[in-house]
């Protein structure tokens, strides 16, 4: 709760959680570090069970958040485009979704996906009010190339993850949760400590948000755990100057190696 009052006295203002982030936890959190800053954030939350209906999972994740509506409720990582064609029948979840919009529980709906073409679908449908989907170095050129654009002409608002890979681009980790593997430098540092450095190849974490930046997005979606990590990102906004096309192409030739030997991704 700290970190997060922490990102939010630095001028954050996009909180996105999930019932399926630590079993609901990761909205407990939410609840208690928006208290008195509520009318000051976009708070994004999740449908997670595709298959069930829409308003009895809206009713407990607000349960958990304290609250009476959130900004947006999104079906989460709707990444099938059998599913998405169920789900946008009559009668089917967007129109579940549309009835909690009009009873007051959410603002706008959308997705969050991992598939260009159920995006794409979505946006064309005129379903989506929000669209969340990777923008970083190291993703499918189709979300860039095709995905964003649409979205904006759609006027469909863009809420891109992936900037660092899943910290994949800026260490040795082979994913989520997991430390960062490294080798000591042989110097020391202030607190007496030996530094280290990752092994592999990385990226830093200005150009992975540079790179994001420049795509322009409406909301550059970043992992903010630790202090260190908020310094580290907000440091990098604050030197956000446009890329030039051949710095973005330096960058993601150098995210394929830095990708490589982390697992899958």
């Amino acid at each position: 709760v700290a970190t997060l009052r922490r990102a939010i006295d630095a001028g954050l203002n996009v909180v996105d959680t999930a019932p399926g982030y630590e079993e609901g936890y990761s909205e407990q959190i939410v609840a208690a570090a928006v208290q008195g800053v509520r009318e000051r954030l976009f708070i994004i939350d999740k449908i997670d069970d595709l298959d069930a209906p829409v308003a009895p999972q809206i009713e407990d994740s607000l349960r958990r958040l304290q609250l009476d509506g959130a900004d947006a409720f999104v079906f989460h990582a709707l990444s099938s485009l059998e599913t998405f064609e169920r789900l946008a029948q009559p009668g089917g979840g967007f129109d579940q979704l549309a009835d909690c919009i009009r009873a007051g529980k959410a603002r706008f709906g959308g997705i969050s996906s991992h598939n260009p073409d159920v995006l794409i679908a979505a946006i064309e449908a005129g379903l989506c009010d929000i669209a969340m989907f990777p923008v970083g170095p190291f993703v499918d050129q189709r979300f860039i190339d095709e995905v964003l654009p649409l979205a904006k002409e759609r006027g469909v608002g863009t809420v891109c993850f992936k900037t660092f890979g899943a910290g994949k681009l800026l260490g040795d980790t082979q994913g989520y949760n997991q430390p960062l593997q490294l080798r000591p430098r042989g110097k020391l540092s202030s607190g007496g400590e030996t530094e280290t450095t990752a092994v592999l190849p990385r990226l830093r974490v200005d150009e992975c948000l540079h790179y994001t930046l420049t795509l322009d997005p409406d909301v550059a979606l970043l992992g903010l755990s630790f202090p260190n990590e908020q310094d580290a990102a907000f440091a990098a906004a604050r030197t956000f100057r446009p890329l030039t096309p051949a710095q973005m192409d330096d960058i993601r030739r150098r995210a394929v190696e830095a990708r490589q030997d982390k697992g899958p991704c």
